[in-house]
């Protein structure tokens, strides 16, 4: 049962203009609509939090690291890559996952640096968080399982590192499926203030930016209420238990989170700086590069970052590609409050 909820809320629709239609998300697992690339399947409805664990957890070294995922899917199957973001982990696709399995999709769900289980090769690894960066794991990653090409499915952090990989690496990235948007940081612009009101949503990454903010990160108890308060604030209106959170906090036990997440932040606002050998990425991506590969963007109108109307108008220029844009009344944490939805998504991308 979904509490507190109607069908279209369960299911994350807009009932605005670019919401994914009701047509797409209630058919059986055969059902198919017409795509751009011949027949779409349909992927069949349910409720968010049907699932709570993913049936088994991988390891594999890959680059700097050594990366847990969830793998679900045939082996040989076409690869969709889900990316979570913060402070988030691999259950926001824990119901998504399974939906794109039936679909025939080999899915991979990796942890990001400093999460989870994934760790670091060396201690002498410097604990960088800059966006190449985690976008260049997910490359090494693709590499260390063979995989070429993907489908690239994110949000907030998954989103940024989606959006570079399809940037920098078009021919490792078949279809895009961002959040928000587009998220390649302007560290430049970043400097700017902007509305007072925007400023107020982003506390936590000024928090961040001080001493008192760092040790909260480093305070299990402090981490665990900070983090838990973000939930709540930025999706409003999901119904979430304890345990739903419990399952992702644990992922910030990792040894490296902290570092990872102030690095990550700080590196934003200009306070840290990179390593000089991932410059030649971010020289490229202080730019603004174009997208190219087929896109679809999700803006969720109940995240409190989603800029009014939430019609995606103010990145829609830097998708130069096939691209279509869906609207869904819910938070931030898209995958997870909208399985469906965002399932569907992805294998619409993948018929573009």
């Amino acid at each position: 049962m979904i509490n507190r909820r109607t069908f279209t809320k369960a299911m994350g629709l807009s009932t605005g203009a670019a919401a994914v239609s009701l047509a797409g998300l209630q058919g059986v697992s055969n059902a198919s609509v017409p795509g751009r690339g011949g027949e779409t399947p349909v992927v069949p409805t349910i409720a968010p939090g049907t699932h709570t664990s993913f049936p088994v957890l991988k390891q594999i070294r890959a680059g700097l690291l050594d990366v847990g995922y969830a793998e679900l899917g045939p082996a040989h199957g076409p690869a969709v890559i889900c990316l979570h973001g913060w402070p988030y982990d691999i259950h926001s696709y824990v119901d998504v996952a399974p939906l794109l399995a039936d679909q025939g999709y080999r899915v991979i769900v990796p942890y990001l640096r400093g999460h989870g289980t994934t760790r670091f090769l060396s201690p002498r690894t410097f604990r960088n968080a800059q966006q190449s960066v985690i976008a260049l794991d997910v490359i090494a990653l693709m590499d260390a399982l063979k995989i070429h090409k993907a489908v690239v499915a994110g949000f907030d952090w998954g989103s940024r590192t989606g959006d570079i990989l399809a940037a920098l690496w078009p021919d490792r990235v078949k279809a895009l499926v961002s959040v928000s948007g587009y998220l390649i940081t302007d560290r430049k612009m970043q400097l700017e203030p902007i509305s007072p009101a925007a400023e107020h949503t982003w506390w936590y990454q000024y928090y961040f930016a001080t001493e008192r903010g760092r040790k909260a990160m480093e305070h299990k108890d402090l981490r665990h209420d900070l983090t838990r308060l973000v939930w709540d604030l930025v999706s409003p209106d999901w119904d979430f238990d304890d345990a739903t959170f419990e399952r992702t906090a644990a992922a910030f036990e990792n040894p490296d989170y902290a570092a990872i997440v102030i690095h990550n932040y700080r590196w934003r606002l200009g306070l840290v700086e990179g390593e000089p050998r991932y410059d030649r990425y971010e020289d490229v991506l202080a730019t603004g590069p174009t997208i190219g590969v087929p896109t679809l963007t999700i803006d969720p109108l109940r995240d409190p970052f989603t800029a009014q109307p939430g019609d995606g108008s103010s990145y829609r220029a830097k998708f130069t590609g096939a691209y279509e844009h869906r609207a869904l009344s819910i938070g931030h944490n898209v995958p997870q409050e909208a399985p469906t939805a965002f399932a569907q998504a992805v294998v619409d991308v993948d018929h573009f």
